[in-house]
This record gives structure tokens, sequence and C-alpha cells, in this order.
């Protein structure tokens, strides 16, 4: 996907999503995917108790180690992006699962708070950053119709895998210690490599009728149909020629498209989305020494994680399905409004919880509104951009997010440490998402629904130049359905001269016949042949 042709050096037409088939496939492997790059950085923060005490350090030193992976999970977006464009999901994939692997083996072997930030965090963030994005690129070119409910589905592995890996790291830290949990969840990353192998580019298919096509068409050709035949052929040849000399040049794929700026969508979706991610990852980090700090058992705050990746799992695809449904589809961005909305209220409320069942109280609100978030924000930005640019969207916009994700759980931390108080914390949190939410939907009702009741649609211009790459697909689409069609038109003909050239040279064999005149044989053979030209010119004139 998003290679070039090495033959034409141009992009390959762009094939109709199948919706299924070895889309399932696909989807799974994305499922994999979103659970190891979301989870992650949570399930990291059951070590860190054991890495203040080994390397004497504070709480928001260790919280660090979650803000670069989740840092480089965003902050390389544009460097996947234009791997993506370049070399294809797949190969990127690959390297993204040995080097997610390698981070974590090489953070069992350090010695300090540093070299965890470089191995556990810089590489390990680096390599889940490129599973993620063309993960989901995948996803996108395989599903249209069901986009919604599977990306609602792959988006269900990130609280899967955060309810399994909180207790099992819980588990590997008691046996093995920090250090022996970091070498098996480094083998577990390896996982993503077989994620990467399935994910089969769809301009396969494409290429494989193309050929097929081609194969009719020069079988056809090599025929003996006679000279008149052949200038048939010339001439559609020609006529081919021209209607590609009169379609606009096809441009090569630009390996990040900066052009997504100037929708008015993006950019709001862009602003909502860095205020989002400022208070959005806060609390699933703090919680669990937050709930250490009140005197909760180790084992029963690791559950608290749990219980939000158990609600999680249903919220998702829920959320995705209703986001599928006719009437809900064009308003997709206000429900992820109120999705935000959800959130950040759920962390406002629960501010004062001190005991344990306030705290699964808050889970289970938590768990269903970060389900919705997380089943809508990549929905809402396919949505917004579409299919085509969607590689170079995803990757600006997690560029953009990194910086918050640097901001906000580490700016955390520090007033943990010096207030020692994660009320504060869970109040400002809240508001973040608040203030996203309310962003939004008032930009969104403001300056697109209302500019598009104003605004009278804009006329095609046939001339006009620069289209978009929707245009440029479709444009691809309907010269494969002409070629195609072409080649059809040509072999029919091309059978029909061939029956109308034997038919004459019976016919005027007979009449010598008749009339004795015995001509030479060769006589006979011209005879047949000019007799056909007026019906092979009948012929050409269908071309």
């Amino acid at each position: 996907m998003g290679r070039r042709d090495p033959e034409e050096g141009q992009l390959p037409a762009p094939v109709k999503p199948p919706d299924g088939g070895w889309g399932w496939i696909v989807l799974f492997g994305c499922f994999v995917i979103t659970g190891f790059s979301y989870a992650f950085p949570k399930a990291v923060s059951v070590y860190f108790k054991e890495l203040m005490k080994d390397f004497h350090v504070g709480y928001s030193d260790t919280a660090w180690i979650s803000s670069i992976m989740l840092a480089m999970l965003y902050g390389t977006g544009p460097i996947c992006s234009i791997m993506v464009n370049q070399f294809g999901c797949r190969p990127v994939m690959l390297i993204g699962g040995l080097l997610a692997s390698a981070g974590m083996i090489l953070a069992s072997f350090t010695t300090n708070i540093i070299e965890l930030y470089l191995t556990a965090g810089v590489l390990t963030g680096l390599g889940m950053a490129l599973n993620f994005q063309p993960s989901l690129i995948m996803l996108g070119a395989y599903f249209d119709k069901r986009r919604p409910l599977a990306n609602g589905l792959a988006a269900a592995g990130s609280p899967v895998f955060l309810s399994a890996l909180s207790p099992l790291g819980q588990v590997l830290m008691e046996k093995f210690g920090w250090r022996g949990g970091f070498l098996i969840m480094g083998g577990l990353l390896l996982n993503c490599c077989t994620c990467g192998a399935v994910m089969r580019p769809l301009d396969m298919g494409m290429k494989r009728k193309m050929e097929k096509t081609q194969d009719k068409y020069e079988a056809k050709e090599m025929l003996p149909i006679g000279g008149k035949s052949e200038e048939g052929i010339s001439t559609t040849d020609g006529n081919k020629k021209a209607k590609k000399a009169k379609k606009k040049p096809k441009k090569g794929k630009k390996l990040l498209d900066f052009s997504i700026f100037s929708n008015r969508g993006f950019i709001i979706y862009t602003i909502s989305k860095f205020i989002l991610v400022l208070g959005l990852f806060v609390p699933p980090i703090l919680l669990v020494n937050y709930a250490k700090d009140t005197g909760v058992p180790d084992t029963e705050a690791a559950f608290l994680l749990s219980i939000i990746g158990f609600i999680d799992i249903f919220a998702r695809p829920a959320c995705g399905m209703v986001a599928g449904l006719k009437w809900v589809r064009p308003h997709v961005s206000y429900l992820f409004s109120f999705a935000m909305l959800f959130n950040g209220m759920t962390d406002i409320c629960s501010a004062r919880a001190s005991n344990y069942t306030g705290l699964v109280i808050f889970c289970v609100f938590f768990g269903i509104s970060y389900g919705m978030v997380g089943a809508l924000q990549f929905e809402v930005l396919m949505a917004i951009v579409g299919s085509q640019k969607f590689s170079s969207a995803i990757g600006l916009v997690l560029l953009i997010e990194a910086f918050a994700v640097l901001i906000g759980p580490p700016s955390a931390g520090r007033l943990v440490d010096a207030l020692k108080n994660y009320e504060v914390i869970f109040y400002l949190a809240g508001s973040e998402v608040v203030l996203s939410a309310l962003f939004l939907a008032m930009a969104t009702y403001c300056c697109l629904n209302r500019g598009k009741k104003k605004e009278p649609p804009p006329e095609k211009n046939p001339s006009a130049g620069g289209g978009s790459d929707t245009e440029e697909a479709e444009s691809d689409v309907q010269e494969a359905e002409e070629r195609s069609s072409d080649n059809h038109q040509l072999a029919h003909s091309t059978d029909n001269a061939m029956v109308a050239t034997s038919e004459e040279a019976n016919h005027v064999a007979e009449e010598q016949s008749r009339e004795g005149g015995g001509c030479p044989e060769g006589d006979g053979e011209v005879l047949a042949r000019d007799a056909c030209n007026t019906d092979q010119t009948v012929e050409r004139d269908r071309f």
C-alpha cells in the first residue's frame, strides 16, 4: 500500500475496500497491535514502585517512562507516514516489532533511570509506533461501510490487553522481579512481527486482474486477422492514447501531504485532540499509585486497571456499532464530543473518591467513557480527511499530540510530588477533557455546519488543476474500467472480423465455381481480401 509502481513511477489504481474476507485477519492483527500500543505504557506503571526503590528516584521520574513511550508513539507519526508511503505497511511493521521487543529486553539490563528512558522509553516506543500507525492505515484500506465497527473492534484491543497485562505484570514482578518481568514482556512484543506479516497490501489483487486483461489483449493482437483489422487495432490504440493525452497527468504520491492543513475540519480536530491528550491519560497512569497511597493492597490496586479494561472491552465495539448507524454516522463528531464530555465529568465527579468502593465506581464510568473516546477518535479523523490522505493526517496529528503527552503526565507527577494531593490532579485533568469536548462541538457547529449552509456548492471545473487525491483516485478507477472495456470490445470486434473474412472468401469461391471461370488460386485470395475490406471497414468504424 502506498508503494510506487517501479515501471511507471506512479501509484497503482486504488482498490475498493472488500469490507470482509482477509480484512478480518487484518482486523485481528490491528486488535493486537492496538492492545500493545495503548495498554503497554499504562501496564508498565505496575513496576514504578520497584523502580523508585532501586534507582532512588521520585514518582515524576518514573512517570517519564510511560510519557516517553506515548511521546514516541505520537511524535514519530510523520516518520511512520513517510516510511509507509515509501516502503509499505508490512516491512515497517516487521521492523517495528523487532525494535519494540529489543527495547524491553535491553531495559532488563539497565543500571540507571536514563538507560531505562532510552531503552524502554525511546526504543520500545518507536517500535510500537512503527506498528500502530500502519495497522490503522491497513484497517482503513480494507473496510469502508463497516469501518466504524472495525475501528471499534480494533480499539477494543487496548482494554483487553490492559486487563491482562496489568495482573500479569504484577505476577511477573513478584516472581521474577522487574528485570525478569521486562525480559518476558519483551518476548511478548515479538507477536507484533506476526501481526505485521498478515498485513497483505490490497493492490496485489488489482495487479493480478490487470495482468490477466493484458494477457487477453496480447493474445488477440497476435492472431492473423488481416491488414485492415490491424489498422482497426491501431485506430483503437490511437483513441486510447488520445484519451490519456487529454487526461491530466498523474502525480506520484507525496511522502507527507501538508495540504490537509487547508481543511478546517482537520484543524479543529487537531486542536481538540491536543487539549484532550493533556488530561486523558493522567487518571489511568496515576490510579494504581493513588490507590496504594490510600491503603489499598498492591494486588487490588492493580486490579483497578483490569476493571477499566473489562468495561472498555464492551464499550468500544458497542460505540463502533452505534457510530455506524445511518442517522449517526454523518454526525459522528458530535458523538465524539459527547464521549469526551462524559470522560471529563467522570474525572471531576470522582476526584474525591477516598476508598476502594469509590475507586471501583470511578473505574466503571471511566471505562465506558474512555472506550467511547478510543473507538471514535480515528473514525472521526478518517471521516474528515478520507482514506487517501489518512496516512499523512494521522502522522501529523500524532506529532502534535506528542507535545501534549510530554506535558500532561509528567506535570501531573510533579504536582503530586509537590502537593501530595491527587484531588487537584483529577480536577485539572477532567477540566482539560471537558474543554476539548466543548471546543470540538462548538467549532464544528459554528465553523463547519454553518459554513456549509451559507456557501453554495462549488462548480466542477474540469480544466482546473491541482485536483485532490480523491479525484485522482476516481480518475484511476475510471481509467482501469475504460481499459478493461476497450480490451473486451477489441476482442469482440476481432472475432467478428475473422468470421467476416472467412464467410466472404467462401462466398466468392462459390460464385467463381458456378460461373466456371476457374481463376487462379492467388486471384481467389485477392478477391477474398477485397470482399473483406468493406466488411472490415464497417468493423473498424465500430471501434
